[in-house]
């Protein structure tokens, strides 16, 4: 399998009329705001391209990606997909094959089939990064799935040589062992149950400036972390919807630092838009600060 950064999909000028199709495809949808800024972002370049939001249960993006049309430009892939759709794809990135993760699918450029990618590495880290976190030597992320994957590709980009993973099931970590050794990781894997102790309060093998979590939505922790933890280790929550989140509160509460995943949405979905437009996650859109600046307005309206 080839590992390309780059692929050539047909030329697109700001006069492109095509009406070119994309989507965010996953369950539950209804929440996602990736439509909006997507959308937001065709305006600004001035191209007629329609994203949508897909609900798709597991086991149906095959049919689905089967179906579509030849105007259909990509997609970008959220719950359950970042793992499944891994056998549709005839090309991953250099990134998609370091985390085993795909989150942006480039359709119609190869003969050979889609191409993948992963835009959720480069999202976090530029989103830590506006947050004031360039650097940390040990983190903690929560939860198992394909973010928690990239989660860890961020750490070692910041600078980490070591991360601690809490997750409910030990066995589905078996991947991000794998993923921690690619990028240069320490990584000690604990199960919530475990992670408490007889006050249930986790506490750290090693001093932590952050706390990355991935867990859904809405998921509240029967294990608690310290006062003195919370107040000291910043949180990188990567969900957004509902916000503050539960775990933001009690970081909050206790006069931490908390930082909402919506920063992590709008930078990743910049990195695709790059993609869809030129098929280089690393070449600047026409006008990119009025670009981003047009798909920030739509988070703070």
């Amino acid at each position: 399998m080839n590992t390309p950064n780059t692929v050539s999909p047909s030329p697109v000028s700001p006069a492109d009329a095509t009406p070119h199709r994309l989507a965010v495809v996953g369950s539950p949808i209804s929440h996602s705001k990736s439509p909006a800024l997507h959308n937001a972002a065709y305006r600004a370049l001035g191209l007629n391209w329609q994203y949508e939001a897909v609900e798709l249960a597991s086991g149906e993006l095959a049919s689905f990606i089967a179906g579509l049309g030849t105007e259909w430009r990509g997609l970008s892939l959220t719950m359950p997909f970042k793992h499944e759709v891994l056998p549709l794809i005839a090309d991953l990135s250099e990134l998609a094959v370091l985390t085993g993760a795909v989150n942006t699918v480039l359709l119609g450029t190869r003969s050979s089939g889609p191409t993948g990618f992963n835009t959720d590495v480069p999202g976090l880290v530029h989103a830590l990064a506006e947050g004031g976190i360039t650097a940390a030597s040990n983190v903690v992320v929560l939860g198992a799935g394909a973010t928690a994957a990239s989660a860890l590709a961020a750490a070692a980009e910041l600078g980490a040589e070591s991360v601690e993973v809490l997750v409910r099931n030990r066995q589905k970590a078996a991947p991000l062992v794998e993923v921690a050794r690619r990028v240069g990781l320490t990584i000690t894997v604990t199960e919530f149950a475990e992670a408490a102790s007889a006050d249930c309060y986790y506490a750290p093998i090693h001093p932590t400036e952050l706390v990355i979590s991935t867990l859904p939505g809405g998921t509240e922790l029967t294990t608690g972390f310290t006062r003195e933890f919370r107040h000291s280790a910043a949180l990188f929550d990567v969900a957004y919807s509902p916000w503050p989140s539960a775990l933001a509160q009690a970081w909050v509460a206790a006069g931490g630092t908390a930082l909402s995943g919506e920063a992590m949405l709008l930078h990743q979905a910049l990195i695709q838009v790059r993609i869809f437009v030129s098929g280089d996650a690393f070449e600047a859109l026409p006008d990119e600060s009025a670009v981003l600046a047009a798909m920030r307005a739509v988070l703070t309206s």
